[in-house]
């Protein structure tokens, strides 16, 4: 999506919708992590562009928690799991897609570095019901992405 500076206070989305994909949470070696986090910087962007579907990757580890709290406090911003199999999601993103949150996660596996099967293998241990699962792997991205099937 582009935006056309209307004035300095307004930018207009042209073209077509697209999520705005990012990396939350800590930054690789030798890389200040600040940036990544949530709060403030995410909530910002999220409040200026309620009509931008915002998808924050990697689970928004070490501040999970702050990651959730904002895919509760707004519609338009979603949590995807890439980079973390399973065995390793936080419980507190665990609970959130079990619940209030079964809409605002989606599967990521960081292929080629984590294959996606290995975290099909291990979604079980997470005892998610079938409508849970069925949103995690497939709706909410139909959802957010806006596909057609």
């Amino acid at each position: 999506m582009q935006f056309e500076r209307q004035d300095r206070t307004q930018i207009t989305p042209t073209g077509p919708r697209r999520p705005f994909c990012l990396q939350v949470g800590h930054a690789g070696p030798l890389r200040p992590s600040d940036p990544g986090r949530p709060i403030p910087y995410l909530d910002e962007v999220a409040c200026e562009f309620p009509e931008l579907r915002i998808v924050g990757g990697h689970i928004g580890y070490p501040w999970t928690e702050e990651m959730i709290s904002l895919a509760t406090k707004y519609e338009n911003v979603y949590i995807d799991t890439s980079a973390y199999t399973p065995e390793r999601y936080p419980a507190a993103l665990v609970r959130f897609m079990k619940g209030p949150g079964r809409g605002k996660v989606l599967f990521g596996s960081n292929f080629p570095m984590i294959q996606p099967a290995k975290c099909i293998a291990q979604l079980d241990s997470l005892g998610l019901s079938d409508e849970v699962r069925r949103l995690f792997l497939w709706e909410n991205a139909v959802k957010v992405f806006e596909l057609d099937f």
